[in-house]
Parts: structure tokens; sequence; C-alpha cells
């Protein structure tokens, strides 16, 4: 991992954000790749969808809509330890997605007037959930759990087809959406499915969603962002990002695990740490090594820690690490100081927020009752991340009587001449004369 010394140096917000490590090109790149495949998707259906199959995930002639027996089979068959891991998780996402879910309430705005704020679902949801390098049959439940709180009819879930499983979604994905009751799944991938979710392939049965939610790589983000406006999207939840800031109490061996977990995800994967305590990223730096060569994925470790969106920062002192860590805005925040639950106050721009050394982002990923599926990219500066609110739409019900609507008549008309809109007035108008 690269060291990034902003330590004597005075930063604007501007300043900050210029040395916030990022895979710029990366993701610039990503754009352009994922716009065109989902334009092939929305021209072409199903024939490019088969043909993105055969080029990225090296399956040719599969069903692309999941026959019922191929989820009836996964959960036959799945281990009964994941089983009741999936079915614990899906009790602790439920209980968090409920209290995402607001109560419709009555503004009382004067006699004889009111308004009944209420949340609607959307009638349609498209889940994503990657299949490529981890089959992360957790972000089905992730995905799928708050949209059924939010109260969402219909649920669409697409994944990728799997050379090793001849053709069929990865078992574990199959059998965690047989635990949640969805029937509507399609075996496709990437920016393909995306696009396919929000334009629609009438010769597989997929009609268009209302909104489009799921993590994936920074294709998968792109995607969402091409087709932005054909239908709601969660936040780009590309590839993944863990910050964490360290004082000297923390201990460098979790944090070096830590920043592998995420490193594994992907080689675009972005391992951040941010620290005021030299010896501390002298000794992380040392653990990573060690820790990198003897975990599985050590090769895709390495290539995520040694890229430009993952280096040891650092500060001179707390407050420029907040600074740092606002102005990054990563996906997960661990906060590994001394006054860890004090100071998470201060730290406003993440996508979720782990407390102390012993929350990992890793419990996160599966069992806290969070959501894992999070803002990436610095979008945690203005976008939460998936939960129930997702599928909602705030609605607002006006009712006003008669003397309610006489009560504000002239105001009404007087404003409307004043925009020189004077109908707008003739139509209040219109009730008060016969």
């Amino acid at each position: 991992m690269r060291t990034i010394d902003l330590r004597g140096r005075e930063l604007s917000p501007a300043g900050m954000l210029a040395a916030v490590p990022r895979a710029t090109q990366a993701r610039a790149e990503a754009l352009e790749t994922a716009t065109r495949i989902v334009d092939d998707v929305r021209d072409r259906g199903e024939a490019a969808l088969r043909e993105q199959a055969e080029r990225f995930d090296r399956v040719t002639d599969h069903a692309v809509r999941v026959p019922a027996e191929h989820l009836t089979e996964a959960l036959a068959s799945v281990d009964p330890t994941v089983r009741a891991a999936l079915e614990e998780a899906i009790v602790r996402v439920r209980q968090g997605s409920e209290a995402q879910v607001p109560a419709p309430q009555i503004t009382e705005i004067g006699p004889g007037a009111r308004i009944l704020q209420r949340w609607q679902p959307v009638a349609r949801a498209g889940v994503y959930i990657p299949g490529g390098k981890a089959p992360l049959a957790s972000s089905v439940v992730m995905n799928v759990v708050p949209a059924q709180v939010a109260g969402v009819q219909h649920i669409a879930l697409a994944s990728p087809p799997q050379a090793d499983h001849d053709g069929r979604i990865h078992p574990t994905i199959l059998a965690a959406a047989a635990l949640l009751g969805i029937s509507e799944v399609y075996a496709m991938g990437g920016a393909g499915a995306i696009g396919a979710l929000a334009w629609g392939v009438p010769t597989i049965g997929l009609d268009p969603v209302d909104v489009v939610s799921g993590p994936g790589n920074n294709f998968v983000a792109s995607a969402k962002r091409a087709v932005a406006g054909v239908v709601g999207t969660d936040s780009e939840a590309g590839a993944t990002e863990i910050l964490i800031v360290a004082d000297a109490s923390a201990d460098p061996r979790l944090v070096a695990a830590d920043l592998i977990s995420q490193a594994e995800h992907d080689e675009q994967a972005s391992a951040v740490l941010v620290t005021d305590a030299v010896e501390l990223a002298e000794q992380v730096a040392v653990e990573v090594d060690r820790q990198a060569a003897a975990t599985r994925h050590s090769e895709r470790v390495r290539v995520a820690l040694d890229g430009p969106q993952s280096a040891i920062v650092l500060v001179d002192d707390r407050a420029m690490a907040t600074a740092f860590s606002n102005a990054y805005a990563p996906e997960h925040l661990e906060l590994h100081l001394v006054d860890a639950e004090e100071a998470a106050s201060a730290f406003t721009s993440a996508g979720a927020v782990f407390v102390g050394d012993q929350t990992p982002v890793s419990l996160g990923d599966y069992m806290a009752g969070s959501n894992h599926v999070l803002p990436t990219g610095g979008q945690a500066r203005y976008a939460p991340g998936l939960g129930a609110y997702t599928f909602l739409r705030p609605q607002q019900v006006i009712s006003y009587d008669r003397e309610a609507l006489a009560s504000v008549r002239e105001g009404v008309v007087a404003l409307a001449n004043a925009e020189v809109l004077p109908a707008h007035g003739e139509a209040i108008e219109a009730r008060f004369t016969a």
C-alpha cells in the first residue's frame, strides 16, 4: 500500500477532496462500457443477454428465466449451517428494515384543511445479486427483505449464470431466493442485467421494473447511472470501499485484517487507513503484507491494495482525520479509536459507521441487521444506503372542504395574478360563482 502524507498541510475542502485516493480513470471507462452494454440490451433484448453471457460468463444455451425446479433443488441441497445463517440474517435485517418505514401522518393546516403524508411502495422492484468473484447470497437478503418490508408486491431477481454450475445461478443464491419466496429469477449478470431490469425483455417474460437495487462492480454501478431516469435506482453501490480511522490505541493486526477483508472482494476494491500514529501505520503495513500473503485470494487482495484507490494516509491529528474521512465519504467507515463511541458523531459522511474494534465491516456484511448495500465513490456525502425507503415513494394527499378553500381564496388568486397565470385563480373563483 502506498502512503499519502498530509501532515503539515492546510487543506481546503476542495484540497481535501483532491487528496482522496480514487481510481477515477477506471470509473470513467466503466461508465462508457456499461452504457454500451445497457443500450445493446435495450435494442436487442435476449440476443444481447446471451451474447454477453457467452463473453463474460463463458455460458451458452442456458435458461435465462430460471425454472422453478432450480430454486427447489437449490434449497433442498443447501448446507444446513448456511441455511440457518441465512434464516438468522433474514430475521435481523427484517428487524432493521422495519424501523425504516414511516407511519402515515396527518397535518391539520386549519379547519377543514388537511394533508395526509403517506409512503407508497413501488409496484415492481428488480434486485441484482453479484455472483462472479463471490456468490453473494447475503445480498439476496439485503435487497429482498427491505423491498418486502416496504410492501413491494413483485420482485425480480437477477444474478450471473455460472459456468461451474452448468449455466445456472450459484445454488446458494438460489437457495436464499427460495427461502424468501422469490420465484421470478433471471440468470443474467453485470451491466446487461441492469439494462434488462430497466427496459424489460419480453421474450423471457421480464417486464420493466420501477426500481433497480443491488451491489456489484464498477460496471454494475455505472449501468445504474445509464438507466437513471428510466427507473429509480438505489445509490451506485460499486466496488467496495473501507476507510479505517485509527489512533495509537488500535491493534494493527485487526486493522490489517479488516482492510484485507474488503480488498478480497475485487481488484478495484478500495482500502484506506487514516491515522496520526506513524508507528501504527508502519505496523499495519507489515501486517497487511503478512496477512495478505496467507489469505486465499491473495493475488486479488494484492492488486486492490497496490491500486491507486488504496493507501495509508498520515494526518496531523483527529480533526484532520475526521475532515479527510468526511471528504472521502466511504462506503464503510471503521473507527478504531480509544473513544470511538464519543467520536462517532463527528463522522457525518459514510454509508455505514462501524464503531470500535469489535464491530468489523464483516459483521455488517452478514449479521449486524444493518444493510450492506451502500453508496460508493463519495456518494455517501448525499446518498443513503439501501433500505425499505428505497422502495417507497412519499406521497401527499390533500383534502380541503369549501370553507377551508374560501379561507385562502383571496391569497391564491393574488399569487396567480402576480405570476401572470390567471386561469389558476379562475379555477378557484369557479367554485364560488354560479
